[in-house]
């Protein structure tokens, strides 16, 4: 494991840029901004990189259906959607183009698809096509719906695989291994023309000087703002953890495709889902609720869970449902707020040259990466 226990000299070591935080999105900007002539550090206080929210989610490439005109999210998803396709073919990534519905029961919920589909269209989302329940049946037979929004550029990526190709993309381009684990961020300071990182890294305090740090720190990016002195609550930098639970089905899938409810009024979650893995397997989730902690274990009840997939799987049985995995994510909401966008942005004009914040990246965070990371990259070409 690389940490850094080889540093006793007494100077400062210095380094162009350092990432904190080894998930998707800290792994694309590393891929992105490394060079040969670049000293980049990628810290993750983990012992291995993306073992939070990165690899605990649906694992679905978006097509940007959902997201308010103008954002961040809809904007980089948009964006992005076609690169991961073209990563993952160029890259042996593995992948599954299978589509999505989201479907639709009753007249309000219908109306509520012409809603989604006429936003999706404004953001640039690409094939979308609204079909009947005839349409719908003809797709996948076994779904109880009156209509649906048919996405055929939505898909499923193996995160894992996505993730080693962007650490391998910047082990290559810089020529050395910029990945430290089991290194945690214990403090940043001000420094001249850069910043001093505080860490311990293999039970060791250790220091860097950065020109360049980039906060991609997922769960934890509102307390690494406020290292460096960000009053997070006047920001809006804030980060709420909200957890989502799934539950694995037994037995044979009832359909191949992705299908969705219409998103849940109060926005927290885009619906308990089906989410087909890259085996065939299936599961069910996530649903959405606010915790103060850190856990894993599959909290929820089944029963609850059960009564909203049947409203559209009616053959979906109880005891063929089982507590399968669980993910948090990293989001600006509060509970009872509307939903709110990625913070990406060079702070320079809040007084901190060269420090990059990340914040609040949740779905569709594993989507948008490529180009979140080229966004970042634009900000360090222009700094550096």
């Amino acid at each position: 494991m690389y940490t850094f226990c080889f540093r006793l000299e007494s100077t400062l070591e210095k380094v162009d840029i350092v990432v904190v935080g080894a998930g998707i999105v800290g792994l694309a900007i590393a891929a992105q901004v490394a060079r040969d002539d670049r000293e980049i550090y990628v810290l993750e206080r983990e012992t291995s990189h993306g073992q939070a929210t990165s690899s605990r989610n649906s694992e679905v490439i978006y097509a940007g259906n959902y997201y308010p005109r103008g954002s961040l999210k809809a904007e980089l998803c948009v964006k992005a959607n076609p690169v991961i396709y073209e990563i993952c073919r160029e890259n042996n990534v593995p992948f599954s183009q299978v589509g999505k519905i989201i479907v639709a029961n009753g007249e309000e919920e219908v109306r509520q698809l012409e809603g989604i589909i006429a936003g999706a269209r404004a953001n640039g989302a690409r094939d979308l096509e609204l079909i009947d329940e005839d349409g719908v049946h003809e797709l996948e037979p076994d779904v109880k719906a009156d209509a649906a929004i048919l996405s055929p550029s939505t898909g499923i990526v193996d995160a894992h695989g996505l993730m080693d190709h962007f650490l391998r993309e910047a082990r290559l381009k810089s020529g050395v291994d910029p990945l430290v684990l089991d290194t945690e961020v214990t403090g940043i300071q001000e420094k001249g023309d850069g910043y001093e990182v505080e860490m311990v890294s293999g039970g060791e305090s250790f220091s860097v000087e950065a020109r360049v740090v980039i906060n991609s720190a997922g769960l934890y990016a509102d307390r690494v703002a406020e290292m460096v002195g960000f009053d997070i609550d006047s920001e809006g930098y804030r980060i709420h953890w909200c957890k989502g639970d799934y539950f694995s089905l037994t037995g044979k899938a009832p359909a191949k495709m992705l299908v969705y409810p219409p998103p849940p009024l109060d926005a927290a979650s885009l619906g308990i889902h089906s989410v087909p893995d890259l085996t065939g397997r299936l599961k069910f989730g996530p649903n959405a609720y606010y915790v103060d902690e850190i856990n894993y274990k599959v909290e929820s009840e089944l029963e609850p869970f059960w009564r909203d997939i049947v409203r559209y799987f009616p053959m979906v049985r109880r005891e063929d449902l089982h507590p399968d995995m669980s993910g948090i994510r990293a989001k600006l909401q509060a509970p009872g707020d509307p939903v709110k966008d990625f913070v990406i942005r060079h702070e320079e004009d809040k007084g901190y040259p060269g420090f990059i914040n990340l914040i609040g990246i949740e779905s569709p965070g594993l989507t948008s990466s490529p180009a979140i990371a080229e966004m970042v990259g634009e900000m360090v070409e222009e700094y550096l």
